[in-house]
C-alpha cells in the first residue's frame, strides 16, 4: 500500500499539552510528544467505542480514551488494561525542524473511522 508525508507542524510551534489533532487524507491523525521528547502518531479513533482519543489525557506515555478510560501506549499503540485492540500507528520524522507524519494514500474504512 503506498503511503505519502505530510508536514503538520513545526517543533516550535507544537502544541504545549503535547498533542495535537488533524485530518490528513481523510485519517484521524493524532500527533503526540512522548515522554522521551519524541514526536508519535496514532489513528485518533479508540478501538473500544470509536471515541476520538484527542480530548483524553496523555500521562505517563499513553493516551486515554475520554469516554471508557481505555489506555493505549503512544509508542507502539498497544492497549494498556484491557482487551481491546491496538491503535493504528503512522511514521514521524522530524526534519529541519518540521514534524511529519506519514499516512496511508487509501482512505480509512469505516472500521478505522471514530463516531464524531
Amino acid at each position: 500500500m503506498s503511503a505519502t508525508w505530510h508536514d503538520v507542524a513545526a517543533e516550535a510551534a507544537f502544541p504545549a499539552e503535547g498533542k495535537l489533532a488533524l485530518r490528513l487524507r481523510g485519517w484521524h491523525v493524532l500527533v503526540l510528544r512522548a515522554d522521551d521528547g519524541t514526536y508519535r502518531a496514532v489513528n485518533d479513533r479508540c478501538t473500544h467505542q470509536a471515541a476520538l482519543l484527542s480530548p483524553g489525557r496523555v500521562r505517563r506515555g499513553a493516551v486515554m480514551c475520554p469516554l471508557h478510560g481505555a489506555r493505549f501506549d503512544v509508542l507502539t499503540g498497544k492497549c494498556l488494561g484491557g482487551a481491546y485492540p491496538n491503535l493504528r500507528t503512522f511514521p514521524v520524522r522530524v526534519e529541519a525542524g518540521q514534524i511529519a507524519v506519514e499516512v496511508p494514500d487509501a482512505p480509512p474504512g469505516p472500521g478505522e473511522m471514530p463516531v464524531v
